[in-house]
């Protein structure tokens, strides 16, 4: 029999809802309708073929977590998409491939029973993967070129909303501790350099408010609540204008959040090219050079003189992100 109370229809329309309040602020409304659309699309096909498939034998509550799962990562890798710069045709092949895969290694996943951190963990292995490879295609086929390749495998929302969330994290620690006077209810965003005192702490109040917009809500109220009432008021208060982001100077709401993220264990921690070369070499240790040449075949030139620079213990400058993302990925067809 379907799952019984799973409405799957009504839950991917709240998801799509509450997405629609994390989507960048900066999107056109072309961009903002594709996000919402497709995680509202991906979620109702994946949790109607959960709902009317029997022989699955899934229960309600690994139903609503499979669907709950296609749905963010449908979010993140359309924002990812449209901010690749890979030209919107190829948009919906992508993220059908991807939708695909996370339905598939789920489905395996839960059928096995494993560990739901270790399910999470797989998911992700293979949507990068996936997102990798759906990129090299593109290029292969000479749809999208070199540079597009290599901004559009560089992109990853989830990092991003996981760094933002922790930098929030971070300062709402930082401001319970705070002592001194509240900040006047009246108070002027200040837009330049945030001087010592009330003015560097309005500042750091709006871009946190900043943060907020974008977050959803259940976990703003967790921040606030390790704030004094008054700062907390004060954020309350910032989050409410509409026009926040343009009365807050983006190089100081900038270097506001620098200073926070600089207090973060692990987000200080850059990849170094000494990193990616141990990656690179620890390789090599299951490969020889032949196979590693067979393994690299398709690869543009550029990719292959970086791979075997580093096996020489020497570093082929590219962008480190970019860097990182081709060792892993020689790491995972090891």
């Amino acid at each position: 029999m379907a799952i019984q109370g799973f409405d799957y229809k009504g839950f991917a329309q709240n998801l799509a809802q509450q997405a629609l309040e994390l989507i960048p602020a900066d999107f056109n409304d072309n961009q903002k309708n594709y996000v919402a659309n497709t995680l509202l699309n991906f979620a109702t096909v994946a949790g109607q073929a959960l709902y009317d498939d029997e022989s699955l034998g899934f229960n309600l509550d690994q139903a609503v977590m499979i669907t709950q799962i296609i749905a963010e990562w449908s979010f993140h890798k359309s924002v990812d998409l449209v901010r690749s710069g890979i030209p919107q045709q190829y948009w919906d092949p992508v993220m059908q491939k991807i939708a695909y895969t996370i339905f598939e290694i789920a489905k395996n996943a839960f059928h096995q029973n494993l560990p739901q951190d270790q399910c999470l963990q797989l998911i992700e292995h293979h949507v990068k993967k996936t997102w990798l490879d759906c990129i090299a295609e593109l290029k292969d086929k000479n749809l999208i070129d070199e540079g597009l390749m290599e901004k559009a495998a560089s992109q990853s929302n989830i990092d991003t909303m996981m760094q933002q969330q922790a930098a929030a994290e971070q300062a709402a620690q930082e401001q319970s501790q705070v002592q001194g006077q509240p900040v006047p209810q009246n108070s002027q965003i200040p837009s330049g350099p945030a001087p010592l005192g009330a003015d560097a702490k309005v500042l750091k109040l709006a871009t946190l408010a900043m943060l907020f917009q974008r977050m959803k809500q259940e976990k703003v109220q967790t921040f606030l609540d390790k704030f004094k009432a008054d700062d907390a008021q004060s954020v309350i208060k910032f989050m409410g204008m509409s026009d926040l982001d343009s009365k807050v100077d983006p190089g100081a709401a900038l270097r506001c959040l620098q200073e926070i993220r600089t207090n973060l264990p692990g987000i200080n921690q850059n990849i170094t090219p000494s990193k990616i070369i141990n990656k690179i070499q620890n390789v090599a240790q299951y490969l020889d050079r032949s196979k590693m040449e067979y393994t690299l075949r398709s690869e543009r030139s550029k990719v292959k003189r970086f791979v075997f620079t580093a096996l020489e213990g020497e570093y082929y400058e590219i962008p480190p992100k970019v860097a990182n993302i081709i060792a892993t990925h020689l790491e995972d067809s090891v």
